[in-house]
């Protein structure tokens, strides 16, 4: 399943022997994904599974400890 809009995709992955997706080309260019860079796996059972780069990560984590809640700085 693929569809793909200029902001948004719904693309559908395998999970490998090892576990292992390949994340989408489209994605990878959307959030500019480059190889070795650092992500975060966040995952809730009920909700699922997330994947951020980890400097947005960071970014919101700071946001939350300076208590502010802005993630544009």
């Amino acid at each position: 399943m693929k569809d793909v809009q200029e902001d948004r995709f719904i693309v559908s992955v395998k999970v490998g022997a090892k576990g292992q997706i390949t994340i989408p080309a489209e994605a990878r260019k959307m959030f500019d994904i480059k190889e070795g860079d650092t992500l975060m796996v966040m995952g809730d059972k009920q909700k699922g599974i997330a994947i951020v780069k980890d400097e947005a990560f960071y970014a919101l984590m700071g946001a939350f400890n300076n208590g502010d809640g802005d993630t544009d700085k």
